[in-house]
């Protein structure tokens, strides 16, 4: 009954403990002006058999429950009617570059490195609702997988299909790669403009410096989080592809991963540098970046309140009106 619906002024339920005290005073006040009259016999009278005087007390049921109405309506009982808007007063744009070669396919991270990061990844874009997110790929080379967009289906389903292929050069060219996500963001109008570079490997192959590259992100008021991935140590990682199979044969070999460069561009963009050993630590990385750059949001509500008091008070004066209209008509010679 009272579903949806608030008190503003719970404390005048207190006023329900008169109930039981106007029961206990009806009840005395009854045995008080019940007259008693002692013969010895009732021959000679004519007893009447009408249910009218065993409903008198009908009158008070109707007082009571006008009562406990009025207290009710005293409570102010009302229903909110709350509406949202939302405004977001700062927008990020983000690209993850992400390195796709063939060594991002080692398992020191389960199943793979990039498997792992197209997991992680996919959690940190549908936490961004408000950014704009786009993708780049790279390895020898770099082109831009997904430009930056609010489609998030989009980014998710772009993300999905990275997966290494012989069709991009071999090697690591972290330059490329960084400079290709600054000339995707370097037009961009947002407030704030972000760029999250992973690699598990050196910069060995590309004709642009990763330094170059790095004073280009500043320029243009890019900052840069590099993340390092790849356990400490060797890891079982692709070294060949078998002629008769296609598939990449595996052995264990010594992870390299030039985290000077790394920590150099974070530093120089005014980023941060990360280095993910195993997946919970590459979760705790995006997690952490996620919470350094935040969206400001600005949220409205509006709450329209409906009193039902009104109601009540109604319903409370038609039981004393009828009260009334019975005692002096169909109860009248009873009372």
């Amino acid at each position: 009954m009272f579903e949806g619906i608030q008190f503003l002024n719970k404390s005048m339920f207190w006023l329900l403990l008169l109930i039981p005290l106007a029961i206990l005073w009806y009840v005395f006040k009854q045995k008080k002006q019940t007259a008693e009259l002692k013969i010895s016999s009732l021959k000679g009278f004519k007893v009447t058999n009408s249910w009218l005087p065993k409903l008198k007390h009908l009158l008070f049921a109707l007082r009571l429950l006008a009562l406990t109405l009025l207290i009710t309506a005293l409570a102010r009982p009302q229903s909110v009617d709350v509406s949202t808007k939302t405004k977001t007063t700062r927008g990020i744009d983000i690209i993850m570059a992400i390195d796709v070669s063939a060594s991002m396919l080692a398992k020191d991270l389960k199943p793979n490195r990039l498997d792992a990061l197209k997991k992680v990844a996919s959690q940190f874009i549908k936490g961004r609702p408000n950014d704009r997110i786009g993708l780049v790929e790279y390895a020898g080379e770099s082109y831009t997988k997904t430009p930056i967009t609010s489609d998030k289906a989009i980014v998710l389903n772009s993300l999905r299909s990275i997966k290494y292929n012989n069709i991009i050069e071999g090697g690591t060219a972290i330059g490329m790669g960084l400079a290709t996500a600054v000339n995707r963001l370097k037009d961009s109008k947002a407030k704030s403009k972000v760029i999250i570079l992973l690699t598990d490997g050196v910069n060995n192959t590309g004709f642009i410096d990763p330094k170059i590259a790095s004073e280009l992100a500043l320029e243009y008021g890019i900052k840069t989080y590099t993340i390092g991935l790849g356990t400490n140590g060797m890891a079982l990682s692709p070294v060949a592809i078998d002629a008769r199979t296609g598939r990449f044969q595996y052995r264990r070999i010594q992870v390299e991963i030039d985290e000077k460069l790394l920590k150099e561009i974070a530093a120089e963009t005014g980023g941060k540098y990360f280095r993910a050993t195993n997946n919970k630590k590459l979760e705790e990385i995006y997690k952490e970046i996620n919470k350094l750059e935040k969206t400001d949001v600005e949220e409205f509500k509006f709450y329209n309140y409906d009193e039902k008091y009104r109601s009540l008070v109604i319903l409370a004066g038609l039981f004393l009106l009828l009260e009334v209209l019975l005692r002096f008509t169909v109860f009248r010679s009873f009372i």
